[in-house]
């Protein structure tokens, strides 16, 4: 029974998250209501990085807090913060500086759901069970965004904008009513919290491969969450729902039907062919503007990112200590702020000068060159999985 995994503090954080995440994606849909406002792409990457930036700035002090005075805390706060800054978006009519605060706000608020949401996961899911565990916990991130852009598309053919930011800041709601009844997890190993300095776990040995990898990820996928809406208006076929749709489902099947590869064959062997995917669908992306080309582009990156995000996820909280795993899903977390941060304004400069295949095919090209360099970096660091450790070939 220790090793029960659907337990129902996992249940329960796993609902709060879902809540959550549904009031995120239902802003896959914000570019299109930025551009309405008379924003180019640079600019709408750029409004889009400014959450990115608060997020980054706040990070640090969430981590530290969570390791010093807990999860449950830190969740609260995050929820309430989340609720006011969706609920502003009401009011914005106007590029200018009364955005920048919402979208500052919003970021905090995201921040610090997305990051001790993830860490209570950790802490919950018994450790036998880790890798399917928080494979499961990411598909309370994966229905959303299938959900929330079909929800999206329908809100706006029914009403307007204020409709879809009034829908969000309902789910932003329901979020924090599903967390108040979350208890504190017990520290791992017993004993009191504590935490680690910020430097020390971001410049450990074992974790600098994986922080590279992510901001390559976060970099690249920056490239259809932030500009999906605006390629599909320019090539006039295809839908956000569609796309985001088939990428969440093709994730979502295969963490339900085949989230056991990863524990099974070691998780770099299911890592390096899940970026290829990844790769694969901006290829699609830059050489298919069609419907089904979009489609076809979301089962390819949705395939990829059913992996590498959970395996990247699972890697660090294993080799980070258990005294600072705040910390460490802090910098996990934020490296994804910095990938839109940087891939916002840089992807958006590059369709503004050259065009959106262009701007898939760098994002396929970072995927690629990003992996090799991973690979040889993080040689011999990789886990492998308990029922079939990899071979250790003799030297030559």
């Amino acid at each position: 029974m220790r090793d029960r995994l659907f337990n129902p503090a996992f249940v329960l954080v796993s609902v709060a998250n879902l809540l959550q995440v549904m009031a995120f994606f239902l802003f896959v849909h914000l570019p299109g209501y930025l551009s309405d406002l008379g924003a180019d792409e640079i600019q709408i990457g750029i409004v889009i990085g400014i959450a990115a930036f608060a997020s980054i700035l706040l990070r640090p002090l969430v981590g530290r807090e969570m390791d010093r005075r807990g999860r449950r805390p830190v969740i609260l706060a995050g929820n309430v913060v989340n609720v006011v800054a969706v609920s502003l978006y009401l009011l914005v009519d106007s590029l200018g500086p009364f955005l920048y605060v919402v979208r500052a706000l919003h970021g905090i608020g995201e921040a610090t759901l997305f990051t001790a949401l993830s860490t209570y996961a950790a802490d919950v899911i018994p450790v036998s069970r880790r890798n399917q565990g928080l494979a499961l916990f990411g598909v309370s991130g994966m229905i959303p965004l299938a959900l929330g852009s079909l929800t999206g598309d329908l809100l706006l053919r029914l009403g307007d904008y204020d409709l879809l930011f009034t829908v969000a800041a309902g789910f932003a709601a329901a979020a924090l009513i599903a967390s108040l009844p979350l208890s504190e997890p017990l520290v791992e190993g017993g004993g009191v919290r504590t935490s680690h300095p910020l430097h020390i776990t971001l410049r450990r040995a074992a974790l600098l491969p994986l922080w590279w990898l992510t901001v390559v990820f976060a970099i690249a996928i920056a490239g259809y969450f932030t500009f999906i809406k605006t390629y599909i208006a320019e090539i006039g076929a295809g839908s956000v729902g569609a796309f985001f749709a088939s990428y969440a489902g093709m994730a979502v099947l295969l963490r339900l039907v085949a989230g056991w590869l990863p524990d099974r064959y070691g998780p770099n062997r299911v890592l390096f062919p899940a970026l290829g995917l990844l790769a694969a669908g901006f290829v699609v992306l830059a050489l298919s503007p069609t419907a089904g080309g979009v489609v076809t582009a979301g089962l390819l990156c949705g395939a990829g990112h059913a992996y590498v995000f959970p395996i990247l996820f699972t890697q660090v909280v294993t080799r980070a200590d258990a005294a600072e795993r705040g910390t460490a899903m802090a910098i996990y977390t934020g490296l994804y702020d910095v990938g839109t941060l940087a891939g916002g304004p840089a992807l958006g400069a590059i369709i503004a000068t050259a065009g959106y295949p262009v701007m898939f095919g760098a994002a396929a090209v970072l995927v690629v060159v990003g992996t090799i360099v991973f690979g040889r970096w993080d040689r011999g660091r990789g886990i492998p999985g308990p029922r079939r450790p990899e071979r250790v070939r003799p030297p030559r």
